[in-house]
């Protein structure tokens, strides 16, 4: 507590009312700039990786190899009662690939039991399942020339140019496709003056991933749980509209709330809220992580308990049965916690520096 702090607790001049005020402003200077409500600082001291189910891994790590340029960190299978535990799937044996892009990394993740549902062919870009991560390019021209070689299939009618009339994000160039498994990508490209300086480099094509993004229903609602409890930032605010956000997410009408949220290193976090259309769909009640279209972003914390009983404090779903350890050689982590946020988007929480204790059997 700050010596002002305990000044507005111990004045004799000020009345039990003034207290609450004085209390409740504090708590909204901290929300705004978010840090969560603790002594030593907010829960989340990095987004650590953004990982996904794979129907095929091999097929997965080809394409994010060959087309995106990924490179392969690890490659292991996982089982045991820590892991089954922790994703809430019993008798789960998987493979998991870390594939790594600049200082950015994703893991994909193939069941190999029990196997889960593949991706619906229906799924659209302002449906709350949506999640994607935003790979940075160089030469958006470039970049597009290379998806076309490889035949991806398209999500956005073609890359888009943002217009002046979205002044958060003029100028940027940004492009939706899909890979093999119907997961939702993109690409960007920043302007001058916009995005982190190392997004302006030229020494590569496909050079790292900026955020991952999801669909919400309710900002306000995803902030107490990303922001409050959480601890992110909000490093960014826009209201997106007009026909290139339409052809870019594939959403006629589509007038987008987006905030942008960072922890101190790691890919921001991207709330996306569909002002229109509201016709987005929930997220399956019964999507399990070895379903196709679970995706998860992992949060590195320095203090499991403390994201434990933050946890259950603010009500999240969880899907673990509580904080879970793992025994050494049988998982990727050494305690971790797996929660949904209010729209059902799987969040992992790990403590300690995200170095996997796993080893092949």
């Amino acid at each position: 507590m700050t010596g002002d702090a305990r000044a507005i607790h111990t004045s004799r001049r000020a009345g039990r009312p003034a207290i609450r005020l004085a209390a409740a402003i504090a708590a909204g200077l901290l929300a705004a700039t978010g840090w969560s409500l603790r002594a030593d600082g907010p829960l989340a001291s990095s987004v650590a990786t953004v990982g996904f189910t794979v129907s095929d891994a091999d097929r997965a790590q080809a394409f994010f190899r060959d087309v995106l340029t990924f490179r392969t960190v690890s490659d292991q299978e996982v089982w045991g009662r820590p892991f089954e535990l922790l994703h809430g799937v019993f008798g789960a044996r998987a493979r998991i690939i870390s594939m790594a892009l600049g200082d950015e990394s994703i893991e994909v993740t193939e069941y190999l039991a029990p196997r889960g549902r593949p991706i619906p062919s229906d799924v659209r870009s302002d449906d709350r399942s949506f999640q994607h991560v935003a790979i940075i390019v160089s030469d958006m021209d470039a970049a597009y020339a290379e998806l076309r070689r490889h035949r991806v299939q398209h999500a956005s009618t073609a890359p888009q140019t943002l217009p002046p009339s979205i002044p958060a994000a003029a100028g940027i160039r940004a492009f939706y496709f899909k890979d093999p498994d119907g997961h939702f990508l993109e690409v960007l490209q920043f302007p001058a003056g916009k995005g982190q300086d190392r997004w302006h480099r030229t020494d590569g094509l496909f050079l790292g991933i900026d955020h991952t993004a999801i669909v919400v229903s309710d900002t306000e609602a995803s902030l107490r749980f990303y922001r409050d409890t959480l601890g992110l930032t909000v490093a960014g605010n826009s209201e997106n509209s007009g026909v290139e956000q339409e052809h870019l997410n594939n959403v006629f009408g589509a007038r987008l709330r987006i905030t942008t949220l960072r922890a101190a290193s790691g890919p921001g976090v991207e709330l996306l809220q569909y002002l229109a259309p509201s016709d987005g769909r929930p997220a399956p009640g019964d999507l399990r992580a070895n379903d196709v279209l679970h995706w998860e972003t992992t949060i590195r914390t320095a203090t499991a308990e403390a994201a434990e009983e933050a946890m259950l404090k603010s009500r999240a779903a969880l899907v673990s049965p509580g904080l879970v350890d793992a025994e050494a050689g049988t998982s990727d982590f050494s305690r971790a916690l797996l929660v949904r946020d209010p729209d059902g988007h799987a969040v992992r929480i790990v403590q300690g520096d995200g170095a996997k204790v796993m080893s092949a059997r």
